[in-house]
C-alpha cells in the first residue's frame, strides 16, 4: 500500500499511548513502555503516531481501536485490564462535543441537477477532472478563492475522507467511523451516520440520488439513505482481521464493485509475534439494491498455509498480500475494471503483486495481467532491529495504489495511464493486454512515493503530485508534473516552494496527496500544510492557501490544520474542498475540513 497508510489509516494507530487516569497511570505507562513505545517513537521506522499526538485521542478510541479496530492484532497480544491500562494511561476524557448550533436549522432544498463531484474519480475513467460549468472556477477568479467556511473532526488526529459534492450537499467520512452530510454553501449538519470503523472512502452517490455508499477501515460497505442518514443495508467483505476499504466502492450498472486490501504488513508485521502474513487482496462486486455478494476474487488465488517458522519460532504464512488499494477504473467498451496491486507481504512471491489487473465486471475472472516489479515482497518487519518477520530476499514496496485513467487518443486508440511508488508514470494499451506505450521517471521514487494516491487528466496533460518524502530532510521531494498522455513526455514540473514550517516536527515539502483539474487548472496539497492552484498550461502557482492554523469552525470543535495527504481536493459548483491534518509521525497533525469560494461568497 501506499505506505503512506501508516497512513493515518490508523488514525487509530493510536493503540499504544498516553495521559491521565490515576488508578491505571502507573500500569498503562509499562504497557506502553513495553508494548507500544518501540513504534510511538521519535524516529521509528514505523512513522507510528507520537505519544504527544495520541494525548489528543479520546480513551474509548483508543481501547476500540485494541479491541476491535486497526490495532487489534496488537491488543490480541494484551489482557483486557493491559489494553484498558493503557487506554486510560493515553486518552483523554471524550471527543469534543459538537454544539447543537452546528445542525441545521432549515430544511434541506432539493437540488438534484445541482454541479457535483461524485465519488473518487468523477466519472468512470477516474480522471479527477470537473468541467468548467460543473467547477463554476476559472484561472481569473481562483486567486480570489478565501475561507468561506471550516469543519471540526471531534476526537480525531487525521483528516483523511475524501469528500463527495452532490445535491448541495457535502458528504465526508472521518477517523473515527462518523460520516458527515454538510450543507455546502454554510457547513451546518444535515445528519451523521456512524460506521464501525474509520471512513477514508469517497461517498458513492446513486444514479436516483437517494442512496449514498461507502466503505470502512474494518471491510464494511454501508449503504445509507441521503436523505436522513439512516442505514439501509451494511454488508461485511472480508472476516480477515486486518482487512480494509480504502479504495471508493465503484457503482456501475446497479453493481458495487469494492477493492479490499489490509495494512497487516505493516504494524502487524513488525511486531516479532504476529504470524504474518495471511491477508489476499480481492475485488468484489455487490448488488447495490441490498449489498449482496454476486462475485469475489482474490488477486492471489492459492490460500496461504504455514510455510515455515522464524528466528523466534513465530508461524511464517503466505501468499498473502497484492492488496488493490484505489479505486477501480471502468471501461464500459470492454466491459472491464482496471485496478492496480500492492507488494506481497509475505513469501512466496506471487504473479499479481505490483501489477495492474483487468477483471471481468460480470464475472469477476481476471482478463488480463501485466506485472511491473516481480519477487516485491515486503512487510515492516524489515523495518525492526531484528528483522524477525522480513522475508529472507525482500523487495522494496514498490506498490501501485494511483487509479489508473482511462483515455482516447483518437481513433480506435486508447490508452490507461498511472503512477507508481518508484516515481514511474506509465502508459500501457487496455486492448493489447496491458502492453506498455510508454514509461517515464518523474522523479526518485522510494518507500514514501514517488506516486502514492492519485492523479488527474483532461484531453492532453496526465497531472501527478510526487511524493518523495524523506523524514530526514524536510526539504526534499515534492512537485508537480504534468505528463502528455499521448507520448510520455513531460510537458512540465513545477518544484515545491521551500515550507514556511521549517523548524515544525512533521514539516515536509512531499507531495503524496492526489490531485484535482478544472480547465486551465491543477491543484495539490503538501505535507507542509499547503493547498495551492497550478496554471494547468504552464505550472506556475497561481493561488496559495497555508492551512497550517487553528481555525474557527462551524460546528464550533476545536480544529488545527496540518500535513495533507492521501484524498486531495475536490472541486464543484465555485467552491473548493480539502481535508486538512494527517497523523502519521512524523508529518503534522489536524482535524479539519475547508471550504473555499470565490472572495468567501
Amino acid at each position: 500500500m501506499p505506505t503512506s497508510l501508516l497512513k493515518a489509516t490508523i488514525s487509530p494507530w493510536i493503540a499504544c499511548f498516553v495521559i491521565a487516569g490515576a488508578a491505571w497511570a502507573q500500569d498503562g505507562e509499562k504497557v506502553f513502555n513495553t508494548v507500544c513505545s518501540a513504534c510511538h517513537r521519535e524516529g521509528s521506522p514505523t512513522q507510528a503516531p507520537l505519544p504527544d499526538v495520541l494525548r489528543r485521542m479520546p480513551r474509548t478510541s483508543i481501547l476500540t481501536a485494541l479491541e476491535s479496530g486497526k490495532m487489534r492484532a496488537i491488543g490480541a497480544t494484551l489482557s483486557a485490564a493491559d489494553r484498558l491500562a493503557v487506554s486510560n494511561y493515553l486518552g483523554t476524557e471524550g471527543a469534543e462535543a459538537i454544539q447543537q448550533s452546528a445542525f441545521c436549522s432549515t430544511p434541506a432544498q432539493a437540488m438534484p441537477n445541482a454541479p457535483s463531484w461524485n465519488a473518487w474519480g468523477v466519472d468512470a475513467t477516474n480522471t479527477r477532472f470537473q468541467s468548467a460549468q460543473a467547477a463554476g472556477l476559472s484561472t481569473e477568479n481562483i486567486p480570489r478563492l478565501k475561507l468561506k467556511w471550516a469543519f471540526g473532526f471531534p476526537g480525531v488526529t487525521t483528516a483523511f475522507g475524501s469528500p463527495t459534492v452532490y445535491g448541495g450537499r457535502v458528504f465526508v467520512g472521518s477517523a473515527d467511523g462518523t460520516v458527515y452530510s454538510l450543507d455546502a454553501k454554510s457547513g451546518c449538519i444535515r445528519w451523521t451516520y456512524k460506521a464501525d470503523e474509520g471512513v477514508r472512502t469517497a461517498i458513492t452517490i446513486s444514479n436516483d440520488g437517494q442512496t449514498a455508499f461507502f466503505g470502512d477501515l474494518h471491510a464494511n460497505v454501508h449503504a445509507v439513505n441521503i436523505a436522513s442518514g439512516q442505514a439501509v443495508w451494511k454488508s461485511h467483505l472480508d472476516d480477515h482481521q486486518l482487512a480494509v476499504i480504502t479504495g471508493t466502492p465503484k457503482l456501475e450498472g446497479g453493481r458495487l464493485y469494492v477493492p479490499i486490501s489490509g495494512g497487516e504488513e505493516e504494524v502487524a508485521a513488525g511486531n516479532p509475534t504476529y504470524k504474518c502474513c495471511s491477508l489476499r487482496g480481492s475485488m468484489v462486486a455487490l448488488d447495490a439494491k441490498d449489498g449482496k455478494q454476486l462475485w469475489k476474487t482474490y488477486t492471489i488465488e492459492e490460500r496461504p498455509k504455514m510455510i515455515g517458522k522464524t528466528a523466534i519460532g513465530t508461524e511464517v504464512w503466505g501468499p498473502s498480500g497484492a492488496s488493490p488499494w484505489s479505486t477501480p477504473t471502468v471501461d464500459l467498451k470492454r466491459g472491464l475494471l482496471y485496478t492496480g496491486t500492492g507488494v506481497n507481504y509475505a513469501d512466496p512471491p506471487t504473479k499479481y503483486s505490483d501489477s495492474m489487473l483487468a477483471f471481468d465486471m460480470k464475472s469477476g475472472r481476471i482478463v488480463w495481467a501485466r506485472q511491473f516489479l516481480p519477487n516485491d515482497v515486503y512487510n515492516f518487519g524489515c523495518l525492526t532491529e531484528k528483522k524477525e518477520n522480513c522475508p529472507a530476499k525482500h523487495g522494496v514496496n514498490m506498490d501501485i495504489g494511483v487509479s489508473p485513467i482511462l483515455k482516447s487518443l483518437g481513433g480506435d486508440k486508447r490508452i490507461l495511464v498511472f503512477g507508481q511508488k518508484n516515481g514511474m508514470v506509465y502508459g500501457i494499451d487496455p486492448d493489447k493486454d496491458g502492453k506498455v506505450i510508454w514509461q517515464t521517471r518523474v522523479s526518485e521514487g522510494g518507500l514514501q512515493g514517488g506516486l502514492i494516491w492519485g492523479s488527474a487528466a483532461d484531453d492532453k496533460f496526465a497531472y501527478y503530485s510526487i511524493s518523495d518524502w524523506n523524514p530526514a530532510k524536510p526539504e526534499s521531494g515534492g512537485g508537480v508534473v504534468a505528463i502528455d498522455i499521448a507520448t510520455g513526455k513531460v510537458a512540465w514540473k513545477t518544484p515545491p516552494p521551500k515550507p514556511a514550517c521549517l523548524g515544525t516536527k512533521g514539516c515536509s515539502a512531499g507531495q503524496p496527496g492526489a490531485v484535482a483539474a478544472i480547465p486551465g487548472a491543477v491543484f495539490a496539497t503538501s505535507l507542509d500544510g499547503h493547498l495551492r492552484a497550478y496554471d494547468s498550461s504552464s505550472g506556475k502557482i497561481i493561488w496559495d492557501f497555508d492551512t497550517l492554523r487553528d481555525f474557527d469552525t462551524v460546528d464550533g470543535v476545536k480544529a488545527h490544520g496540518g500535513s495533507m495527504n492521501g484524498t486531495g481536493p475536490v472541486v464543484a459548483g465555485g467552491m473548493l474542498f480539502s481535508n486538512s491534518g494527517y497523523s502519521r509521525n512524523p508529518v503534522m497533525p489536524g482535524n479539519v475540513f475547508l471550504a473555499f469560494s470565490v472572495d468567501g461568497n
